[in-house]
């Protein structure tokens, strides 16, 4: 079945000598991972080698063939019919191009913080900040915050006010990190109505793990349920549980795992579908570097899932039917839905 990817942040200038670095959140394993293993299983077949092929018999090959032939073949090897793309990391190519190497469909999802750091220096922030909002989501199908990133999620629920944003952001510096600040983002983004993506759980060494727990964000999820703009918990883990009893606590809270998904070689999956009802979950890549995220993920993404599956209905905990509808719900359905596509 098609796919949809409701994380990823596009294309990018990648540079083939550092590969093994894009294995990693941190410091480089090269493929001694479960990342890496995966890319050795799921990858060479796609540049005409065999599966498991030395890694420096892969990156030889990779290197012969050229990156646009490679990213052509990880594209299409995906099933991916639609990409929303984080454009909020700088370097990121346009989203025309990975529609160009894909064949596929693309949508914009514009990060909060990157925003507001353009109107910074505006007099008036919170004005600034409106009308820059509404122009860079006039198209867009969501937004996203890095507050676990800039503070963490255990922000004060309660929107701040006009006058105590104003004093954070003359108080700011160009990377938007006040709490106060981060509050306003979120909840401008409620006003908007949009989707709202927010980092959670596992990232690169810019967060502080603990302060990432979507669990945190239960007060400002209290505070937010009965609005109607959806919370799209991002990655998760290792708090992936958590966030699947939010996802079943909240009428407005979804969940993907989609970092961890290649990051742990799909073994998070079992775990993600234990709790959260099922027109709530997500898939995503969160592809960033080279192609092979993409084709890792949607290749851990239908085996994992499979597994869990097919083992329900050995079981005979649900019927080959249901089997099938969960996973074009997770697959596909929910992020249709949720984002309008």
């Amino acid at each position: 079945m098609d796919l949809v990817d409701q994380h990823c942040h596009g294309l990018v200038g990648y540079d083939p000598g550092a590969f093994a670095g894009h294995l990693s959140e941190g410091a480089a394993h090269g493929f001694d991972s479960p990342l890496g293993l995966a890319v050795r299983a799921i990858c060479p077949p796609l540049l005409d080698l065999p599966a498991h092929a030395p890694a420096a018999d892969y990156l030889a090959r990779r290197a012969e063939l050229g990156e646009a032939e490679v990213t052509r073949r990880m594209l299409a090897s995906t099933g991916i019919a639609d990409y929303l793309v984080d454009t909020g990391i700088e370097g990121t190519r346009p989203l025309g191009d990975l529609v160009a190497a894909s064949g596929a469909r693309a949508y914009e999802v514009v990060r909060l913080e990157s925003v507001a750091a353009r109107v910074l220096g505006a007099p008036d922030f919170v004005a600034a900040f409106e009308e820059a909002l509404a122009r860079a989501t006039a198209g867009a199908v969501g937004v996203k915050s890095i507050a676990a990133y800039r503070y963490g999620l255990g922000l004060d629920p309660a929107r701040p006010s006009a006058a105590e944003v104003r004093r954070a952001a003359a108080d700011s510096p160009a990377r938007p990190a006040d709490p106060v600040l981060l509050r306003h983002l979120l909840w401008a983004a409620v006003d908007r109505g949009l989707p709202i993506q927010v980092h959670t759980g596992f990232g690169d060494t810019d967060l502080d793990l603990h302060r990432a727990d979507p669990s945190l964000l239960t007060p400002f999820l209290r505070a937010t349920a009965d609005l109607g703009t959806p919370v799209v918990l991002l990655h998760c883990y290792p708090y992936h549980r958590s966030a699947g009893y939010l996802a079943q606590v909240f009428p407005h809270v979804y969940a993907d795992v989609g970092l961890a998904l290649n990051h742990t070689g799909g073994a998070v999956l079992p775990q993600f579908l234990e709790l959260a009802p099922f027109d709530r979950l997500l898939f995503s890549t969160d592809a960033y570097g080279p192609p092979e995220l993409y084709a890792t993920g949607a290749a851990l993404f239908r085996t994992g899932l499979r597994r869990v599956l097919d083992g329900w209905v050995a079981r005979e905990t649900c019927s080959r039917a249901d089997a099938d509808r969960i996973a074009a719900l997770v697959g596909v359905g929910n992020a249709r839905r949720l984002y309008g596509l």
